[in-house]
Formats: C-alpha cells, structure tokens, sequence
C-alpha cells in the first residue's frame, strides 16, 4: 500500500501540472506559462530519473526507517502490555500472600490465647489443688493436734481425779484399777458429748 501511494502521489502530481499551464495557455501570457513540447519532455524525462533515484536509494530506506520504527513502537506496546499483565499478576500474588499472612497471623494470635487460656486454667486448677491440698493438711494436723490436746488432757483429768478421789477417800486404791475406772468414765463423757454435738 505505501508503494501504490509512493507512486500514485507524484504521478497525480505531475498529471496536474500540466493541465494547469495549458489553463494558462493564451494571449498575453508570459513566456513562463507557455508550453514548451521540448521543456515538458525533458522535465518529465528528469522527473521520472529523480523519481528512479529517489525510489532506489531513499524512499526504500526511508520506509525501512518507518517500518523499524513502526516495528519498536509495536514492540514497546507489546512488552508494555507483557509488563502490565505481568504486574497484574505480581499484585493479585501480593494481595493473596497478604491476605494468607494476615490469616496466619490471625491464627497465631487465636493459638497464643488458647494457649495463655490453656496455662491459665492449668494454673488455677493447680493452685486450687494445692491450697486444697493445704487445707486438708491444716486439718490434719488440727485434727491430730486436737487429739493430741484431748490425750495430754484426759490423762492429767485421769490423774486430777486420782488424786482428788484419793483424798477425799483417804485411802489408796489400785492405781491401775482407779485410771481404767475413771478412763472409761471419761470415755462415756466424751462420747455423750460426741452424741450431743
């Protein structure tokens, strides 16, 4: 197509001079605008050899300019769009890694508080068992405290009362005979109270 218009452009062009100086052709006209059969054939003869020359050694590397041009400009278009499409893709890959990091991160903050929750109800549980543990041992050692107390007391009452019953009868019994005697009357004692309470 640029070869037809390369032609066809300075074809019309010559085709239409021609016409124009017959137009002018008359009386008292300046030899300029006369036709000269001689002139017109030389200068279509120049014309075409400057036409041939031009084709020759311009207009091919003229076009091979445009068309390497025309081919850069294509090229860079194309590795524009390659690059778009390939940053298209970088961002929607950056936007999911992003959003698979934050999910990860939202993941470890829910394990971290399960985690912390976990250890705190394992250290709940665990200073609850201990102070159980501390309160049955407090008891325990109330408990035998208290018996302890009860033992040392029953065997002074045992004596207080050996010794009072001694008196007032002014006679000495069985020692052994008086403290089971009065043991077991104690005994009876505590567990009517034991009853009781």
């Amino acid at each position: 197509m640029r070869t037809t218009r390369a032609v066809v452009v300075p074809a019309l062009l010559w085709a239409a001079t021609p016409v124009s100086l017959l137009a002018a052709e008359g009386e008292g006209t300046t030899p300029l605008f006369t036709i000269n059969l001689g002139t017109t054939v030389w200068t279509t003869l120049v014309f075409f050899a400057l036409l041939g020359i031009l084709w020759k050694f311009a207009w091919g590397p003229i076009l091979a300019a445009v068309d390497a041009r025309e081919k850069a400009i294509q090229g860079a278009l194309d590795e524009a769009a390659r690059q778009n499409q390939d940053a298209t893709r970088l961002l929607e890959e950056h936007r999911r890694q992003l959003a698979d990091a934050r999910r990860h991160a939202g993941d470890l903050i829910a394990e971290g508080k399960a985690a912390g929750e976990k250890v705190r109800k394992e250290l709940e549980e665990k200073s609850r068992a201990e102070a159980q543990a501390m309160v049955e041992r407090a008891k325990n050692e109330i408990e035998r405290e208290r018996d302890a107390a009860l033992d040392v007391l029953r065997r002074e009452s045992v004596d207080l009362a050996l010794a009072a019953a001694s008196r007032l009868v002014q006679e000495k019994m069985d020692q052994s005979k008086d403290r089971q005697y009065v043991e077991r009357f104690l005994d009876q004692v505590s567990k009517g109270r034991g009853a009781s309470a």
